[in-house]
């Protein structure tokens, strides 16, 4: 899992039938952008918790994507 922070999103008009409906996000995690697909409804700035690969295509009905938005975070706890 990792943790980032939407700073955009990207809109496609044509995509694949599994991937209808779907909205997705830019989420920065510091190191690099992710596009991920949104699953709790996240807006720019939210501080997100992410899942990647085949986790995150499980979570989205075995849709073929990579990077999940699964949880908007209230607080971080910083070492």
């Amino acid at each position: 899992m990792k943790i980032g922070t939407v700073t955009g999103s990207v809109w496609a008009t044509r995509k694949a039938s599994c991937l209808m409906g779907q909205t997705f996000l830019v989420i920065s995690t510091g190191d690099e952008d992710l596009v991920a697909a949104d699953q709790v409804g996240a807006g720019k700035g939210d501080k997100v918790l992410l899942v990647t690969g085949t986790v995150a295509s499980r979570f989205c009905m075995e849709a073929p994507i990579d990077a999940a938005v699964v949880a908007i975070l209230d607080s971080e706890k910083q070492p």
